[in-house]
């Protein structure tokens, strides 16, 4: 059996999506290892080569690659044993990989750290010596912080007296050790030493990175990976020249030392990326943990406890009170409050009746409600969420394009400036001073290769992104795609919708008129004639008389005149419910309310009149109503030097009227949904345009704006045609959403800047073989550094809070740690 067929034949590693062209096919596969933007590259080159393969995408924040091939030429298990020959683990995509296992993959990865940074700190203590000539605050300064992270990662897994106790016993062992240097009492052992030490490091401790560059050089790729070896071996291997050739002066130790402290600050910035990218990952896939692992699901007329993978849709769900909703559906039979707030962001319980839509992962309430299942797996609300925050095509904006370009060619630009500086300076020494200097040359060549370490350009943009997607998610935004933190910042005209966006996009008595009785016995009347009756105007005016606490009689003889209203009897007496022109048809006179009716319709409600025994009752007034945080949000983006516009399908009446109640001025009304977006494709003519909708008519328009953002309430067609999407349903989030896509953009415009200033400077300085090697390496490990704190610049707490968190459990039932 072939490997290929092997890794099928277990459970495809992989998911098959729907390809343009009929002959060719696309998998979807999880990419475990991924460190900066040289590793996407290196996927799509080591897959790229192979016949058969037409289209590689790999997304460094979501860990995922899009593949599209020819199934005739290669199989899909083929394409992944590449990724894992190379040194990357490959896992299903449609499988969330749980936070215990998370959790063991940063542990192993900090107790990888903690290894190299003893070994660090050994090598500078042997390396400080009169010999090395360090300023001896050089040495304190990396003491005081390799002490500092030994104590963080120590302290979550063993506890305050263990963590100090274990930093404190290293930092004596080390302290010694420089002492006995510089006493000149280890002169002779201290080359052996961290030669041991870089050995140890470079085959055991990191043998994972050699085996990858190693996989790459056989495939032709010349990755981060890759030159980083090269440091190391260069480093090693000056240091072998001073071991076995003795030259005088020769600086043996330091050699050494850089090969340790590059492999070193490489372990520590894959395990930090790995940090960041799990915990804003989580951030979001905890809304999974909300999706109980069972269900009572009737079977009979009896309750049977099924776990969730065994719900189809149709089948009908009890959800006792208390109990988390496990499915998607619709309330067929009960009555009760659900707390949404989990999902929705909705900070108070939301009243569910019948025909209302529950969604899994809310908490039902008192009552007890009978659900028939409208969506379960992949399809329900959750796994979709889960889906587009692991969209493999997502967080890829044009600046991000621009990096990996760069550095597809910055790796044999470094390799091949190092080679140039080595060889240049042994030539040009020998034919301008008569003799080969060979320690500036090695100098010249290995710092060359130590500064143009690449990691800190290519998490440069990454990272900003995936702090911003981190912070969205935390606030109920999901950021879907690369324009959501490149296009959102620069949209100058934002288009509302009106149903479901500004309002709430559901019916609610507004005005209640009663002339021929109190509007007691007017809703009694109207919500037992309703009852029975689906219709969303039916079940606002049902709910009305339930939040007023009034109990409906029974009704019989029930005739639905189709569009128009009702007919029933109550106690034996003919009752009548319906629109006005309903009422004039039965003989029913509404001159005294004809003009309320006239001013209510002109504002947008819609009547409903009832009578009784012929004789009118009065009226009642349906409407949407604004969301509470419409006018604030509208309000706000004005101040901002944003333009609004309102566009909706509605009537120009209504439209008009929800205009004045938010304050926008430009209003287009009546629109179809087709010409939605060519309405926006009108208004992009005058600038970059947002569109905020929520409905199957608006996805048009969200596809054709710049940036589309789209209401979490709202449908999936929806949601799939937008780049941002609000969760938490609450309007004044796309204020937010707008200010982490301007905030997250400058902080990628920041990092790019930084890593070019460090490598495009450091690298030139470097060939001049002035820069002692260990300097280099200690300008490397700023610039990453740097690049890191400016991306968690104004929470630092964020970099402690997420290396004391590795390890630490979740709470049960939450997704959250205490």
């Amino acid at each position: 059996m072939n490997t290929s067929t092997a890794i099928e034949s277990a459970s495809p590693l992989w998911s098959e999506e729907p390809s343009i062209r009929p002959d060719r096919k696309r998998i979807r596969a999880r990419i475990g290892g991924l460190h900066c933007s040289l590793c996407t590259g290196t996927i799509e080159k080591a897959l790229g080569k192979r016949q058969g393969v037409d289209k590689v995408a790999v997304s460094l924040t979501h860990e995922q690659a899009l593949v599209e091939y020819d199934p005739a030429k290669v199989h899909p298990g083929d394409l992944l044993q590449i990724l894992r020959d190379i040194g990357y683990t490959v896992s299903d995509p449609r499988k969330v990989r749980p936070y215990e296992e998370e959790e063991r993959a940063l542990v192993r990865e900090g107790k990888r750290f903690l290894t190299a940074i003893a070994f660090s700190l050994m090598a500078i203590a042997l390396n400080a010596g009169p010999s090395g000539g360090w300023p001896i605050v050089l040495p304190a300064i990396v003491f005081a912080s390799m002490a500092t992270l030994i104590y963080l990662i120590l302290r979550r897994s063993y506890g305050h007296r263990v963590a100090t106790g274990g930093a404190a016993g290293l930092c004596i062992v080390t302290a010694a050790m420089l002492l006995l240097q510089q006493q000149g009492l280890l002169t002779r052992a201290t080359p052996f030493i961290v030669a041991g030490l870089a050995v140890t490091l470079v085959f055991g401790v990191g043998n994972h990175i050699l085996g990858m560059a190693v996989q790459s050089v056989r495939r032709g790729i010349l990755n981060q990976h890759v030159l980083l070896e090269a440091g190391a071996f260069a480093g090693l291997g000056g240091g072998l020249i001073g071991l076995i050739f003795h030259p005088p002066g020769f600086p043996t130790t330091p050699f050494f030392a850089v090969a340790v402290m590059v492999v070193t600050y490489h372990i520590f910035s894959e395990w930090l990326s790995l940090i960041v990218k799990t915990r804003s990952s989580q951030a979001v896939k905890h809304l999974l943990d909300l999706q109980p692992e069972t269900a009572w699901v009737m079977r009979e007329n009896k309750a049977v406890e099924l776990p969730v993978e065994a719900v189809a849709v149709g089948d009908r769900v009890r959800i006792r009170p208390g109990e988390r909703v496990p499915v998607d559906g619709q309330v067929i039979s009960g009555h009760s409050a659900v707390d949404q707030a989990l999902v929705t962001g909705e900070p108070m319980p939301v009243e569910k009746t019948k025909g209302d839509t529950v969604v899994g992962g809310s908490i039902n309430g008192t009552g007890t409600l009978l659900v028939k299942v409208a969506a379960v797996g992949k399809e329900s609300f959750l796994q979709q969420v889960i889906r587009q925050v692991e969209d493999a095509r997502a967080l890829k904006p044009g600046l991000l394009h621009l990096v990996d370009r760069i550095l597809r060619i910055y790796t044999p630009t470094v390799l091949s400036l190092a080679i140039l500086a080595f060889a240049g300076w042994l030539g040009g020494s020998y034919f301008f001073g008569g003799q080969v200097d060979l320690q500036r040359a090695a100098f010249a060549g290995l710092s060359v290769l130590v500064m143009g370490y690449p990691c800190a350009l290519g998490i440069s943009a990454p990272l900003s992104i995936v702090r911003g997607a981190g912070e969205a998610a935390t606030k109920g935004i999901l950021m879907r795609t690369g324009e959501a933190f490149q296009g959102y910042r620069l949209a100058t005209r934002i288009v509302f919708d009106k149903t479901g966006t500004l309002t709430e996009g559901r019916p609610l008595v507004r005005e209640i008129e009663a002339i021929g009785a109190n509007e007691e016995e007017l809703l009694a009347v109207a919500g037992a004639v309703e009852a029975s009756s689906e219709h969303p105007l039916a079940q606002a005016i049902v709910n009305t008389a339930f939040e007023r606490g009034i109990d409906l009689p029974e009704v019989d003889d029930f005739k639905a005149v189709p569009g128009e209203g009702v007919e029933a009897r109550i106690a034996g007496t003919g009752v009548l419910v319906g629109n006005p022109a309903f009422m004039e048809k039965q003989g029913i006179g509404l001159k005294d309310l004809a003009g309320r009716i006239e001013e209510l319709e002109e504002t947008g409600r819609t009547v409903i009149a009832v009578a009784k025994e012929n004789r009118a009752l009065g009226i009642i007034a349906l409407g949407d109503r604004l969301r509470p945080d419409a006018v604030k949000t509208v309000a706000e983006m004005r101040r901002a030097g944003l333009k609004t516009v309102l566009l909706t399908g509605d009537n120009e009446r209504a439209a008009r009227r929800i205009a004045r109640e938010v304050g926008i001025g430009e209003v287009y009304a009546g629109v179809k949904p087709g010409d939605k977006a060519d309405m926006i494709r009108r208004l992009q003519k005058s600038g970059r345009v947002a569109m905020i909708g929520d409905g199957i008519n608006d996805a048009p328009a969200l596809m054709q704006a710049d940036i589309g953002v789209a209401m979490g309430s709202g449908t999936d067609i929806a949601i799939e045609s937008a780049d941002i999407v609000i969760l938490g349903n609450r309007l004044e989030l796309t204020l937010a959403a707008r200010k982490i896509s301007r905030y997250s953009y400058r902080k990628m415009l920041q990092n790019i800047v930084l890593a070019f200033m460090f490598n495009g400077i450091g690298v030139p300085l470097a060939a001049t073989g002035l820069i002692y090697p260990v300097w280099a390496m200690a300008a490397m490990a700023v610039s990453v550094t740097t690049i890191f704190f400016n991306s968690l610049w104004g929470k630092p707490s964020l970099f402690f809070d997420a290396i004391l968190s590795v390890g630490q459990p979740i709470q049960a039932g939450s997704g959250k740690r205490p």
